[in-house]
């Protein structure tokens, strides 16, 4: 199999831009793997543990692309590398009458420096320079949102005691998601403007939400990601107090949403302190703690889950009783489906690409009483280990970082879950497959329709070795995304899937069905 190594010196591409360009090489007919990095240390080691590593590569900077293609024929070799170079050398044509166009900055403080300069840096830059990037902006009076991952907690803690000194929000590192003034960045959906303010250490968990106040007829103000770290003891819920403090202040916004994983005990002391001072009323969603000791204290609301924390800020804005969004499946359709089970099959596998869906899940079922397994454990007795045994349910987030080393996230290329789908249809243990499916900006194209041949061909090796599988998937996004939600959710369902209207619901209808087993 021939196998294509170049490099271009000096040219730096954005984590997002190399994700897309992998997976646009790897759909090439006759590519087994396309792989498009910046030549760092930590993507060297990669590249290395694949056996990719080859001279060329081995000598790269790290500011110094790297491009390698494995592929099954020199013709589809050529065909990859060929559009590597278009997609590259793609730029936008001059306009008026040929004169050259206004060069573009070269930096963040040129960029800063403009007349009717930006308000916003947007950095995605490799982890080990993340945060002098974010520094410059700082000082350049922007606002940061850090999309940059492996970015040192010391340092994250440092850039936001000075963005706070300064007056400054910065989201991130690792902020995947926002929405400003109505304007998505990163992964995010399109939702209607309205008047629930958010603020989220958790990427698919804000979409999650965002998209559910959507469905429910209302709109969002401001969409804050802080990045998942914010809420811990080292950083101390920096963004998050900002990002808090900015709503409160906002008249747009009439309700406040908070969320995020627990946070360190001392964090959440000071964040429901100052929630508490605000006029508003402050929807706080912790997945997996109680912090208010029950479901109001004041102006704040408690929501359990990410579908509660959409449907509790939707109620206090119209001030009414809480909606309640439809059951997709019914009661007869569980019971039915429970009933098609063999006798092995006792297990539940869970394949997410959103990491707060798989901390929600994993909530849930302990409370269901189902131990499950998981790389990303509540329960560190817990840790899901490959081929182990004894590992009865199992839930992955496909998306952390042992998963998206030098590859594309599982929701710009499903390539890595297609395989594991597939997998799920041979182990006589799986009995309920559950998945999740993001849409929005960033996203892929048609997540739905990805998915499909492999969970058919599940279904199918199951049903030829005598089982029956239930596959259970929800679909977090919007009717105007341009997957458009009502399409993703026909292509499941016709491909026999068992469809919930959230995350939340997914994963209680997970555990329904394999209730009775366990």
């Amino acid at each position: 199999m021939p196998l294509r190594v170049k490099v271009k010196p000096g040219l730096y591409k954005d984590s997002v831009a190399l994700m897309r360009l992998s997976a646009t090489l790897a759909a090439i007919k006759g590519v087994a793997k396309a792989t498009v990095v910046m030549a760092t240390p930590a993507n060297k080691d990669i590249l290395k543990d694949a056996g990719l590593l080859v001279a060329e590569a081995a000598g790269a900077r790290p500011d110094d692309l790297v491009v390698v293609v494995d592929a099954t024929s020199e013709a589809a070799a050529d065909a990859a590398l060929a559009l590597l170079e278009t997609s590259l050398n793609e730029r936008k044509a001059a306009k008026g009458d040929g004169a050259t166009a206004e060069r573009s900055p070269r930096s963040i403080l040129q960029a800063a420096a403009r007349n009717e300069g930006p308000d916003l840096a947007l950095i995605s830059v490799p982890g080990p320079f993340a945060a002098a990037e974010a520094l410059k902006a700082v000082r350049a009076g922007l606002d940061v949102l850090l999309f940059s991952d492996n970015v040192p907690v010391a340092q994250e803690r440092s850039v936001k005691e000075v963005a706070r000194k300064r007056g400054r929000l910065v989201m991130g590192p690792d902020c995947g998601t926002a929405i400003l003034g109505g304007v998505p960045l990163g992964f995010a959906n399109v939702v209607r403007r309205g008047a629930i303010g958010l603020v989220a250490a958790s990427g698919t968990g804000l979409q999650q939400a965002t998209c559910l106040i959507d469905r429910l007829g209302e709109g969002i103000a401001q969409a804050i990601g802080t990045g998942g770290r914010d809420t811990s003891a080292a950083v101390g819920g920096l963004s998050m107090l900002a990002g808090l403090d900015l709503l409160a202040a906002d008249p747009e916004t009439k309700v406040i949403v908070l969320m995020s994983k627990p946070p360190a005990p001392e964090v959440a002391t000071a964040i429901l302190a100052r929630a508490a001072t605000t006029k508003k009323p402050v929807v706080v969603n912790f997945l997996g703690s109680d912090p208010l000791g029950g479901e109001k204290r004041g102006n704040l609301l408690r929501a359990a889950t990410l579908e509660e924390a959409a449907t509790v800020a939707v109620g206090a804005l119209r001030r009414r009783k809480t909606p309640r969004l439809k059951a997709l499946v019914s009661a007869d359709g569980v019971a039915a489906a429970r009933r098609r089970f063999a006798k092995e099959q006792a297990g539940l596998l869970a394949l997410f690409s959103g990491g707060t869906f798989c901390a929600e899940a994993l909530m849930l079922w302990a409370s269901a009483g189902l131990e499950v397994h998981s790389n990303v454990p509540l329960d560190k007795r817990l840790v899901w280990q490959a081929g182990a045994k004894g590992q009865t349910h199992v839930a992955l987030d496909l998306g952390a970082d042992e998963f998206t080393l030098g590859k594309p996230h599982p929701m710009i290329d499903p390539s890595g879950r297609i395989e594991a789908v597939a997998q799920a249809g041979r182990d006589p243990r799986v009995g309920v497959l559950l998945l999740d499916v993001v849409l929005g900006h960033g996203a892929h194209a048609d997540p739905a329709g990805a998915l499909v041949p492999a969970i058919r061909r599940a279904v199918t090796e199951a049903k030829r070795r005598g089982r029956r599988l239930a596959v259970v998937a929800f679909v977090c996004g919007t009717e105007r995304d341009p997957q458009a939600l009502s399409a993703q959710e026909a292509t499941l369902r016709a491909a026999g899937v068992m469809v919930e209207g959230s995350s939340t619901r997914a994963a209680r209808l997970a555990a329904a069905l394999i209730g009775a087993r366990r």
